[in-house]
């Protein structure tokens, strides 16, 4: 509920603070007393557009300050701003044409002042800030009072599913001829490969041969003189080293010291003999084909080219296949994936339209009824002849079904019905939005009404209607009020009484909670003009019928 305005330096008004209570709060007072500033003032703060000319006469800047007893609001969770212990929504303007917005003391623009300030406060009368005249909040109010709230999350859910699918399918499609150009490199890729047929550790090998054949004649020279002087040729090494052992053996009959020295040379024989075989073996090893280099070189060139495309070693070229293969069978399962999704969508799209049908049905059913509910209602607001219609009118397919609804009211028979967003008096519509609130009490969450002009226009038993109706949307909102009806006045749970009076060469606004014998003396004054003992008298009756 609103708790508290506070309005500083607006209009004619200095420092004013208003307390608000539950139930019925109605302000009354003269013509001109003020009563329609503290509608611009919250409206202010509420997030509607500011005009320096607001702004009281040789004052710089002007502020109002609305209070509402309301803990954990979503909306200020999404904004990060906490809310346990009330929500203070201010504004300020400046001569100079800025204008701030603060949400408990947090600075915010005027969009999502604007946004909390819907969600709290919903004005009626000659104001914009009407959220029942959007064509999607009459739908929404429609479904809220058909309890259609579940079907209606059903539809947009399977919208949003069939949505994404149709995405994916798009892109599934758009990307075929990207995705067989791939097919096609990747397929050409992995063929290069397998036919190179590499093995690790093939290019080091081959280096290395390569190196021995670049060195071939060397090697052989080489080989061929190590060999003759080990074992081939006329006092080769071999054949010494046997003359030494000779020798030791005849000198080791003589004297056996030498036996260790002649088992040393004895042991080494084998080894030389091992020698002499081993490259004797390369000899042959280095006899080769005088075309294999030129094949290692061709194998070489083979691998680099491999190399430039696909990695820096053969393993990395191998790893690059296999991952090209993944990739691959990964691609070639995308037309098959096009087809299940195009499959799934097709079905999708068939329960998707049928919910919607059936949501349709239901809210024209529930359109005939809000409508016969809202005709009655508006007969006893002095609408006899009346006539108003929730229109059901076919809409593409959307998140919220396949209807678009719209509140048509015509308030004199032979005239056209029209959009609701098209009536012009403020009277008028005020009463409308009364109708309209009363039979969707339950189901609007709004927790502030304001009512402005809602008695233009009638008076009498229609007026005791009004109060009767506006006392009944009271018990499951805070209703507040400004009227010029007594009939209405006597309705009230609270009564706030405006007065303007001037000080000096300044004009000042007063306000007042009145007392019971206040109300009466009021009410008095708002049914002849000015207080008598007859009109006192019929301000009690009015008081005693509304307790």
């Amino acid at each position: 509920m609103l708790k508290e305005l506070r309005i500083k330096n607006l209009a004619i008004i200095d420092d004013l603070t208003i307390r608000f209570e539950t139930g019925l709060n109605v302000l009354t007072g003269e013509t001109g007393a003020g009563k329609s500033i503290i509608v611009d003032a919250l409206g202010l703060a509420l997030g509607e557009r500011a005009q320096t000319d607001m702004i009281k006469t040789g004052e710089k800047d002007a502020s109002v300050e609305a209070l509402f007893e309301v803990a954990g609001h979503p909306l200020l969770e999404q904004m990060g701003i906490i809310s346990e212990d009330g929500i203070i929504l201010r504004r300020s303007i400046s001569s100079a044409g800025k204008s701030r917005a603060y949400i408990n003391d947090t600075i915010v623009n005027i969009q999502s002042l604007s946004e909390i300030g819907r969600s709290l406060v919903d004005m009626h009368g000659q104001h914009e800030h009407q959220s029942l005249l959007p064509a999607d909040n009459q739908r929404t109010l429609l479904d809220f009072y058909g309890k259609l709230q579940d079907r209606k999350a059903e539809v947009e859910t399977m919208f949003h599913e069939v949505q994404s699918l149709r995405k994916e399918l798009s892109e599934l499609r758009t990307n075929a001829k990207e995705r067989a150009h791939r097919i096609d490199l990747l397929s050409f890729q992995i063929s290069e490969i397998d036919t190179a047929s590499l093995k690790p550790g093939e290019k080091e090998a081959l280096e290395n041969e390569r190196s021995i054949l670049s060195n071939l004649n060397r090697l052989n020279e080489l080989t061929e003189t190590a060999y003759a002087m080990l074992y081939e040729s006329e006092g080769a090494c071999i054949e010494k080293l046997s003359t030494v052992i000779s020798k030791l053996k005849e000198m080791s009959s003589i004297d056996s010291s030498i036996s260790e020295t002649l088992g040393l040379l004895e042991s080494a024989m084998p080894l030389l003999e091992d020698g002499s075989i081993s490259l004797r073996g390369h000899k042959e090893k280095y006899d080769l084909d005088p075309n294999r280099l030129e094949n290692i070189e061709e194998r070489l060139e083979t691998i680099k080219k491999l190399g430039k495309k696909y990695g820096e070693d053969i393993a990395s070229i191998l790893r690059y296949r296999d991952e090209a293969e993944k990739e691959l069978a990964s691609l070639g399962q995308a037309d098959e994936k096009a087809g299940a999704v195009e499959n799934q969508l097709k079905e999708k799209e068939e329960k998707l339209l049928k919910a919607a049908t059936q949501l349709s049905e239901k809210r024209k059913k529930t359109a005939d009824e809000i409508s016969k509910a809202v005709e009655k209602i508006l007969k006893e607001l002095a609408f006899e002849k009346a006539g108003f219609r929730a229109e059901i009118k076919p809409a593409p397919l959307s998140s919220s079904g396949i209807d678009t609804v719209e509140f048509l009211f015509s308030a004199n028979p032979g005239e056209a019905l029209k959009p609701l967003s098209r009536v012009a008096s403020g009277g008028e519509l005020s009463r409308i939005m009364l109708a309209l609130k009363n039979i969707l009490a339950d189901v609007d969450k709004i927790p502030v009404l304001i009512f402005d002009e809602v008695d233009a226009g009638i008076g009498g038993r229609t007026a005791e209607s009004v109060g009767v109706k506006l006392k009944k949307l009271a018990k499951a909102h805070q209703v507040i009020c400004i009227t010029h009806l007594p009939q209405i006045a006597s309705a009230a749970d609270f009564h706030i009484m405006t007065e303007k009076f001037q000080k000096k060469d300044s004009t000042f606004i007063k306000i007042k909670a009145l007392s019971e014998d206040e109300r009466k003396a009021e009410i008095a004054r708002m049914l002849s003009g000015k207080i008598t003992d007859v009109s006192l008298r019929h301000a009690g009756e009015l008081l005693e019928r509304n307790v």
